[in-house]
């Protein structure tokens, strides 16, 4: 009598799977910190007309009630953000410079902001708001 012996079909160790499964925490937690913005905290002012634009080739400049100034979590001065801006300006023509301001701030502050835009003759400005939902 002949005895056929039974061929199981191979198994993946299960700890691969735990590697796998940690190798792709991992991936997604590094992409998420890439897209990272840094937000200063603002009470967006409304307006009547909102237009949404691409998020590429931005460069976001906060404005605080108290007039401080800050581009990527970085506290700026009137000379400092004025060299950034062209900086900005001379690598990406067609950077457009995004105001976030808090319904608050005094109008002097932004004004200070958009005499520099008109210095660098830069005319890709927009004023961010809070979307009426």
């Amino acid at each position: 009598m002949e005895l056929k012996s039974k061929r199981r079909p191979p198994a993946a160790p299960l700890s691969a799977m735990s590697d796998i499964g940690f190798l792709l925490l991992i991936f997604i937690m590094l992409l998420s910190l890439i897209n990272y913005r840094k937000e200063e905290k603002i009470d967006y002012p409304e307006a009547q007309k909102v237009e949404i634009t691409d998020a590429d080739k931005e460069l976001e400049i906060w404005i605080s009630k108290e007039g401080a100034v800050t581009v990527e979590g970085q506290a700026l001065d009137r000379e400092s953000l004025e060299m950034l801006i062209a900086q900005s300006i001379a690598e990406e023509p067609t950077i457009r410079i995004q105001l976030l301001a808090d319904r608050n701030t005094p109008y002097r502050y932004i004004d200070g902001i958009t005499q520099i835009l008109q210095t660098l003759q830069h005319r890709a400005v927009g004023f961010v708001v809070k979307e009426d939902l």
